[in-house]
């Protein structure tokens, strides 16, 4: 089938690649001539594992452009994956979809399209763009007989670091639709991922455990509450952790130890019970300040998600108050951060809790060095004003260090020689941010070891 991409961010870069590399013909478009030349020189934008091997071998059905004329005609799909950043409000700005909608509609000409949201659009937006689609397509002079086109939802449900493998081995696929041959033509666009009948990728083998993938065909109000009911509940379960954690640290109880006994409930489960200084990125914080935002316009209330929130918040403010519970006298003291990624295994920098983190320290008067594997560069055209605080190696972080705290759990700092750096500080005090190290280990290495909860 014939695909345009709209977007070339997380969402759209590996939409449109891995479709590509089941074979569909795939154009991307994007309006930053910059990064669409990067990209036809196999280079990725962003730093996701395993996405430029999977450029090189889906090279052949994938054409990158600037411009909608090039991308859009002839497409059996078109999938909207522009940004929907939060306003002030907290509902989602949806310019940018707005804008990529009536850029579609000047460049429609097939005899049926289907325009899919794929960015994260509050509920009731598949209508919207729909009449945007058709307001714009109205106005075309040049418009041609015969072209049909409906719209449908397909929320995204990728992890940072993990996108190709969830998206090439998902746990489901949504797809809202108003539209029965929307449906179908989507149905028959992921027909080689349902069944699991492609050839995997020479570097991401299919799971052993793989089986057909469970299809969901919906209305289009479902399929965009589905994606932040999802995410909403994810970013419950982290909050939850960090509630018990709190009070695990009062009463003496081991949070790490409760966690699991709470996980080996099937009920329950242990995935997103992990306490820590919380939960950071483009999805949880915006979704679910959307969800609150979209309940209001229905004279809702949304007190669970809004507690969430606040939780999640707090655990940024509770690592400081550990640090000076421990240091007595933040001001003029030398504090490291390790991780300054929201998540291992990605550059992403947005919610993340090492910049509230951070800042609070530095407000206090604490002189902060700063390191991460892979986010450096884009910490540095990010947070300008913070990038004199940046390490150049892990040793200076430490280097007659006070206190250093383990933001984010990369591979690299859990496989640390610690022995190492214990005797680099001027008091070795760790604070586990992400309950990841062995405190009993730590302790045995002569660091002063402290957790974010219990």
């Amino acid at each position: 089938m014939k695909v345009c991409v709209v977007g070339t961010g997380y969402v759209g870069l590996t939409t449109g690649v891995s479709l590509a590399f089941l074979g569909h013909e795939v154009t991307c478009v994007d309006l930053d001539q910059a990064k669409v030349d990067m990209l036809r020189g196999g280079k990725c934008p962003i730093y996701e594992p395993g996405m430029e091997d999977l450029l090189a071998e889906a090279a052949s059905n994938l054409t990158f452009t600037t411009s909608y004329s090039e991308a859009v005609p002839g497409a059996d799909v078109v999938f909207v994956a522009v940004q929907t950043p939060s306003a002030a409000d907290g509902s989602p700005d949806l310019r940018y979809l707005s804008s990529a909608a009536e850029s579609v509609a000047h460049a429609l000409n097939h005899d049926f399209t289907v325009v899919v949201n794929k960015s994260t659009v509050p509920i009731g937006s598949g209508n919207w763009v729909d009449a945007i689609l058709r307001e714009s397509f109205a106005t075309r002079e040049d418009r041609p007989a015969g072209v049909e086109f409906a719209v449908a939802s397909n929320p995204e449900f990728l992890r940072e670091g993990n996108a190709i493998a969830d998206t090439l081995y998902p746990d489901r696929i949504v797809i809202g639709s108003d539209n029965p041959r929307s449906l179908e033509v989507l149905n028959r666009l992921y027909r080689p991922i349902i069944n699991q009948t492609f050839t995997p990728p020479t570097f991401l083998p299919r799971p052993e455990d793989a089986t057909a993938v469970p299809l969901v065909s919906t209305d289009l109000a479902s399929a965009e509450l589905i994606k932040y009911a999802a995410n909403a509940f994810l970013a419950l379960k982290i909050s939850y952790a960090n509630e018990i954690g709190q009070l695990a640290a009062k009463v003496g109880a081991d949070i790490t130890e409760v966690v699991r006994g709470m996980g080996l409930d099937q009920r329950i489960g242990s995935r997103f019970l992990q306490p820590g200084v919380g939960w950071g990125g483009s999805c949880f914080g915006k979704d679910t300040k959307a969800l609150v935002a979209t309940a209001a316009e229905y004279n809702l209330e949304m007190p669970i998600v809004r507690a969430a929130r606040e939780v999640n918040t707090r655990q940024r403010a509770v690592a400081v108050e550990r640090l000076q519970d421990e240091l007595r006298i933040l001001k003029g003291r030398k504090i490291g951060l390790l991780g300054l990624a929201f998540k291992p295994n990605t550059d992403d920098l947005r919610d993340a809790a090492s910049l509230d983190i951070a800042k609070s320290l530095i407000a206090r008067g604490a002189r902060v060095k700063l390191h991460d594997p892979v986010a450096t560069e884009r910490f540095k055209a990010e947070q300008p004003e913070l990038a004199p605080y940046l390490a150049s190696t892990i040793d200076e972080v430490f280097a007659d260090c006070d206190a250093v705290v383990l933001v984010t759990e990369w591979a690299q700092y859990l496989e640390l020689d610690w022995s190492k750096f214990v005797g680099l500080m001027r008091t070795p005090i760790l604070l586990d941010g992400r309950h990841v190290l062995d405190p009993d280990r730590m302790r045995r290495l002569g660091y002063r070891y402290v957790a974010v909860s219990g």
